[in-house]
């Protein structure tokens, strides 16, 4: 039953990945195409020879293998982003199914974990558009803060329905929130949008909410700059002035630090 459990995870995640994938791409075309007076195709197309794709070029990671990594037509490059996003959304969702025991789980630890899932799915197109194209739509970080803010008000209930209340239900998602989301501010602030860009702070809020952990904030924080650096090192040797995204980084440190969320605070406390 958890193999099976498991299996439908990752087939979701891939088929979803590979979903954000392409939305992402068509909200940009979409952008462009209003600025440009662009028509734009309601099918999926080959970004370079613009040929109607067949269904099955869009099946997830299997078409981008089977081809791979080519369009069948042009033979152009397709790019990285729909395989990483196809089999990272798959990933995430498997990392994400070992933190509830489905098998006793009750109504508000699933509504909970439903709330996580869809967070990620938001997060994780921003991070594929962050990513293609370095820009954060506010549209999305807005529904990305609201899943948080669910997320956090159903951890609470949960809480309290077998504790009573306490000021750290209050004072820990404030100082997750001014430890991760309000550093990011004041660099930008700062720094006028030189070293994070107006919508990283953003991004931050919605994954200290759903923390709510000063601690998994620090470790967040630690690990989206460390993994910020080592992708920045291969190209420091060539540019100094090469520019890093780190919405895509801050979503992978959430995604970590949520699966690790109960055995990290354990070691800390």
């Amino acid at each position: 039953m958890e193999v099976t459990f498991f299996i439908l995870l990752f087939l979701i995640g891939a088929c979803l990945g590979s979903f954000l994938c392409c939305q992402a791409r068509r909200l940009h075309l979409k952008a462009t195409a209003k600025r440009g007076s662009k028509k734009l195709n309601p099918r999926s197309v080959c970004l370079h020879c613009h040929k109607q794709l067949k269904w099955y070029d869009n099946i997830p990671i299997i078409s981008w293998l089977v081809l791979r990594g080519h369009c069948r037509y042009c033979k152009k490059p397709i790019g990285s982003a729909e395989i990483i996003s196809e089999l990272g959304t798959g990933l995430a969702f498997i990392a994400l199914g070992t933190t509830i025991n489905f098998s006793t789980a009750d109504a508000f630890t699933w509504a909970t974990f439903i709330a996580v899932l869809l967070l990620t799915l938001t997060l994780i197109f921003l991070a594929i558009y962050d990513g293609l194209y370095g820009e954060l739509p506010l549209t999305c970080l807005i529904v990305a803060i609201a899943f948080a803010a669910i997320i956090l008000i159903l951890r609470i209930v949960i809480t309290l329905s077998t504790a009573s209340f306490t000021p750290t239900l209050i004072v820990d998602p404030l100082l997750s929130v001014l430890i991760l989301s309000g550093l990011y501010l004041l660099l930008y602030l700062v720094s006028k949008g030189k070293w994070v860009g107006d919508g990283d702070w953003l991004l931050s809020l919605a994954i200290a909410i759903a923390l709510a952990s000063p601690w998994l904030a620090l470790i967040t924080l630690f690990l989206t700059n460390l993994l910020a650096c080592l992708y920045a090192l291969p190209t420091l040797k060539k540019s100094r002035s090469h520019q890093i995204h780190l919405g895509p980084f801050l979503v992978i440190a959430f995604i970590i630090v949520i699966v690790f969320s109960t055995p990290l605070l354990e070691i800390i406390k």
